[in-house]
Order: C-alpha cells, then sequence, then structure tokens
C-alpha cells in the first residue's frame, strides 16, 4: 500500500523519561512501551507507515529524544 491509499492517519508520539534524562544526561526509549502502543494500534486495524526520532529540548540544559510514529488504516 501506498501512503495516499489511507482514509485516516493518527500521529503518536513515545519520549524517553525525564529523570534519567536529569539525573544520568540519557535514558532510553521506552521499547516496552511502544510495543504495547504498536500491538494495540495494529489490533485496531491501524498500519505502520513510518518513524522519525527527534530530540527535544528539556528544561534548559537537557535533550531527549522522542520517537514520533505516524499510523494509518
Amino acid at each position: 500500500m501506498t501512503v495516499g491509499s489511507f482514509r485516516e492517519y493518527k500521529v503518536i508520539s513515545v519520549t524517553e523519561g525525564a529523570l534519567g534524562t536529569i539525573f544520568f544526561g540519557a535514558s532510553r526509549i521506552p521499547v516496552r512501551k511502544m510495543e504495547e502502543v504498536l500491538n494495540q494500534e495494529a489490533r485496531d486495524g491501524w498500519t505502520l507507515l513510518f518513524q522519525v526520532v527527534e530530540q527535544r529540548r528539556m528544561a534548559l540544559f537537557w535533550k531527549r529524544e522522542t520517537v514520533i510514529l505516524t499510523l494509518g488504516r
């Protein structure tokens, strides 16, 4: 399927934890949470179209990563 063949789209963002970023300078993307979200959305008929990893500033000194998932059905 091509991206243009879907009728609906959904965008979900999954962000790494704030406490790990503050105390350790970096944290991990919550992979289990992302799996749970994707599995639930797949059961509802959504298909993962693409994902982007983005760095967002947190407070003044820290950056944390966010995975942006785009789904279609």
